[in-house]
């Protein structure tokens, strides 16, 4: 009779141990870029441990996988990827990560600015089927709360137990994207320069939305430079729309751009599309959008 409520005692003490091990155990989630990791752990906050693929830093136009993050995607519950053919390398991690992976694409639904130029595809990769769309959408704050609504889901589907606390993040989280948006039309509305010249279309999202237009692109495709013609033809746009600057980015080399801003005889402004965590004016995505809204500013107003 003694051993019996001792070993019922043991029995209670193993399952609790086991359940509190469960619940600490935070979702396992990969994502393509910093500012959707940003958003993911926005909503997930301390149930959710993000995993970015691409580095700080790195551009995912020239971006090549390296093999060990086969087995971070194939241990991962969730991969949430831009789509529109930014993540070219994906299909092949996928096809080797296990069943259990639920891979959200996050484009589904947008719509997409097509350019015959602005390709981030490979030939050898058939898992898009936009090759030539723009993948920048994460650069309009409406499409970002789109992009939040289907990690909301994604997460709410995946680990139903924290389902509240995931709806309120979520919904926190959008009315911190529509201060934004409000934010962003409240400072272009008193610009005075409307035409921009960028290193490449990462702004063709941002500028559909509030009202701006592309000038010149310096880079038609990523890691493709400009013909002299070309240079030419973006120095003689930057004179006659009275552009004050040039905009590089951090990920990609600033060489054409400084060229051109000399020849033009303007300033070389630096936009960032991809934000770094390491960073603290541009360590989440809002912080990045404020970021760049100043540097528009700058140039335009």
């Amino acid at each position: 009779m003694f051993f019996r409520p001792v070993l019922f005692l043991l029995s209670f003490l193993i399952i609790q141990l086991h359940s509190s091990t469960c619940v600490g155990e935070k979702l396992p989630v990969i994502v393509s870029i910093f500012p959707v990791g940003d958003m993911v752990q926005q909503v997930g906050g301390e149930h959710v441990d993000v995993t970015f693929i691409l580095p700080p830093g790195a551009s995912p136009h020239t971006f090549a996988p390296r093999p060990s993050l086969v087995k971070k995607i194939a241990s991962a519950r969730i991969f949430f990827m831009i789509g529109a053919g930014l993540e070219f390398w994906a299909e092949k991690f996928i096809s080797q990560a296990e069943s259990h992976l639920t891979t959200v694409v996050l484009s589904k639904g947008v719509s997409l600015i097509h350019s015959t130029g602005h390709h981030h595809d490979r030939s050898d990769v058939s898992y898009h089927k936009s090759e030539a769309a723009n993948p920048h959408i994460w650069l309009d704050p409406e499409i970002s709360k789109s992009m939040v609504s289907k990690i909301v889901s994604a997460l709410i589907q995946t680990d139903q137990k924290h389902l509240k606390y995931y709806k309120e993040q979520g919904q926190r989280y959008m009315d911190e994207l529509d201060k934004l948006d409000r934010l962003i039309k409240t400072t272009v509305a008193r610009f005075k320069i409307k035409k921009y010249v960028s290193f490449h279309a990462s702004l063709d999202y941002f500028a559909r939305r509030y009202g701006l237009e592309s000038a010149g692109v310096i880079e038609a495709a990523p890691g493709r430079n400009p013909t002299p013609m070309q240079i030419i033809n973006i120095v003689a746009m930057i004179k006659k729309h009275r552009i004050r600057a040039v905009f590089s980015e951090p990920q990609l080399n600033p060489r054409a751009a400084e060229i051109i801003a000399k020849e033009a005889d303007v300033k070389v402004l630096l936009l960032d599309p991809m934000g770094n965590p390491r960073l603290k004016a541009r360590s989440t995505y809002i912080d990045l959008m404020r970021y760049n809204l100043n540097v528009l500013q700058e140039a335009m107003e």
